[in-house]
């Protein structure tokens, strides 16, 4: 079997801890059981003087290659065309892309350089899996350079309906560009059903069972629902006495706490959040000063002018709703912009009542799936969950399913979340665990590795 070549935008370089996050750790183990390759952008900016040479680096068996980009490439590329393009679009809001030619150029023209540093390393026995929208055309790079060997993309966020999608200038271009990798994976049906419907309506495709067929080669379209490791999640919650420390340092006391564990972006759905803990307040008199919500917003983007403005509006719903429910020693909404260790997160979940995770559009929401994973079997929270994450497919028997656009129903959620039943708190728990040790990381990786390294078929 040959090597498995990673490739995505960013890479996790070895630092002796364990990697930080689902993706991260799932690529690690990946490439560890079999050997091979990471490739991707070191996160530096190189100076003008610079060659952006690439760096190697090996440890437990990965080759970790790694490369800088230059001022105007991190600008078109990275801050443009997919964070200003493809990032809002695909989650569902065109109405905040701002597209520019320079940008597309600048997408392609990085898309290009990775196909150009990979193929020289490439051997003819390894499959290369792609990740995510930064790298949509870097499979018909690689084809043009004479790579004949298996290649994977799998896109974490969403895929937009046919429609939204064109508004995306270039968006033929894109599509047929995705064309040219072998498999083509995503987190839900809808997803991928997306995609085929755009193929088949734009591009003249033929839609066949598992895939598109073309008039020389077949696509596998599949959909390949991201998990996470239950046990390393369950050990870290657990770990003897870091649930009561959390409680103790939150200063709690006898209070219900309600957890929301975002990046600070407008795709999470934090000031409709916001909005429903504050109804809950006025409909519900009774929880008064005996529940606090905890939201951990870490800042992300904060060179792109929409993320500044989200901020500024988050800043000013925490003040309204603390000055207006707040008493001594009591502040309703802790809002907090910072990032923590897993290692910290996992215990502060696990001392929640209410897991709120309340997405706008998600490709699918590892949070949701690590609070379940945190929880004590014996008295677990519950968790509330936007039928607009990926992971409400999975999980939308058992959690409480919400529509974050509805207040009302956001706060009645949440209160039935507080008043339910141990008795059902414990089975609901039972369910979604059993969910998530079905469909985990490892079932993932595997799934598509299986499907990529099989025959083509003709």
């Amino acid at each position: 079997m040959g090597r498995l070549i990673v490739i995505s935008n960013r890479v996790a370089l070895p630092s002796g801890a364990r990697a930080p996050g689902g993706l991260a750790v799932g690529l690690y183990d990946a490439l560890r059981d079999s050997g091979g390759m990471w490739l991707g952008w070191n996160g530096e900016i190189a100076g003008p003087d610079a060659d952006g040479a690439l760096s190697t680096v090996t440890r437990d068996n990965i080759t970790y290659a790694t490369f800088p980009l230059a001022q105007h490439d991190y600008d078109c590329y990275y801050r443009g065309f997919s964070n200003a393009v493809l990032w809002p679009v695909f989650h569902y809001r065109p109405d905040l892309a701002r597209y520019r030619r320079a940008d597309h150029e600048g997408y392609l023209r990085v898309n290009r350089e990775f196909a150009q540093r990979l193929a020289p390393m490439l051997r003819p026995d390894d499959v290369v899996w792609v990740h995510d929208y930064h790298l949509l055309a870097l499979g018909r790079y690689c084809r043009d350079l004479g790579v004949r060997n298996r290649i994977g993309f799998f896109l974490h966020i969403p895929f937009p309906a046919a429609e939204v999608f064109r508004t995306i200038p270039p968006h033929q271009a894109l599509a047929q560009a995705m064309c040219a990798y072998d498999v083509v994976g995503f987190q839900t049906d809808t997803d991928a059903e997306a995609f085929s419907d755009y193929c088949e309506k734009h591009l003249r495709t033929g839609r066949e069972a598992g895939g598109l067929r073309m008039p020389e080669r077949r696509l596998r379209v599949g959909t390949y629902p991201i998990g996470i490791d239950v046990d390393d999640v369950a050990a870290m919650a657990g770990k003897k006495g870091s649930s009561q420390e959390v409680a103790l340092k939150l200063g709690l006391a006898d209070r219900k706490l309600i957890i929301s564990i975002d990046r600070l972006d407008y795709s999470k759905g934090l000031l409709e959040r916001f909005a429903a803990f504050e109804q809950l307040l006025e409909i519900e008199p009774d929880h008064g000063s005996h529940v606090s919500f905890v939201q951990l917003a870490q800042s992300s983007r904060s060179d792109v002018q929409g993320y500044r403005e989200i901020r500024r509006e988050l800043d000013r719903a925490a003040g309204r709703i603390n000055g207006k429910w707040g008493e001594l020693g009591w502040a309703p909404l802790r809002y907090i912009n910072r990032s923590y260790a897993r290692a910290t997160l996992m215990p502060l979940m696990r001392a929640s009542q209410v897991g709120l995770v309340t997405p706008l559009r998600d490709g699918m929401n590892l949070v949701a799936k690590e609070y379940v994973a945190a929880q004590p079997p014996d008295d677990p929270g519950v968790l509330v969950l936007s039928q607009f994450a990926g992971a409400a497919r999975e999980m939308r028997d058992a959690a409480l399913i919400v529509n974050p656009y509805d207040t009302e129903g956001m706060a009645l959620a949440l209160d039935q979340a507080l008043r339910m039943p141990l008795a059902e708190r414990v089975e609901r728990h039972r369910s979604l665990l059993q969910g998530l040790r079905t469909h985990d990381l490892a079932a993932w990786k595997n799934r598509f590795l299986a499907d990529l390294r099989a025959p083509a078929k003709r």
